[in-house]
């Protein structure tokens, strides 16, 4: 899903918490922002608040997904879509 991108940081939740993945992102200039595992033994450090600024995203995608028409992609159109996501934000905007 990466090939082609050339992200600064890629934010991450804890099962992505790979070796590979921190390599490809090495690779690309990219920083990991990925807390570590439970279970690996030798932590590695990550930028806490750019981590919360995920959680912020998350909170957004969840409250969009309320509206039915988003969560179940009933329009066949990227533009009819992306037009009622629009719409969608701007009511959330407003509360």
């Amino acid at each position: 899903m990466l090939a082609g991108l050339t992200p600064k940081r890629v934010l991450a939740d804890k099962a992505y918490d790979a070796n590979a993945l921190r390599q490809i992102l090495a690779s690309m200039n990219a920083e990991a922002v990925i807390p570590c595992n439970p279970t690996r033994k030798v932590r590695i450090p990550y930028d806490f608040e750019a981590y919360k600024a995920r959680n912020l995203i998350e909170r957004c995608f969840n409250k969009l997904k309320h509206f039915r028409r988003i969560a179940t992609r009933y329009d066949r159109r990227a533009a009819n879509f992306l037009s009622f996501v629009l719409i969608a934000a701007a009511l959330q905007w407003i509360r």
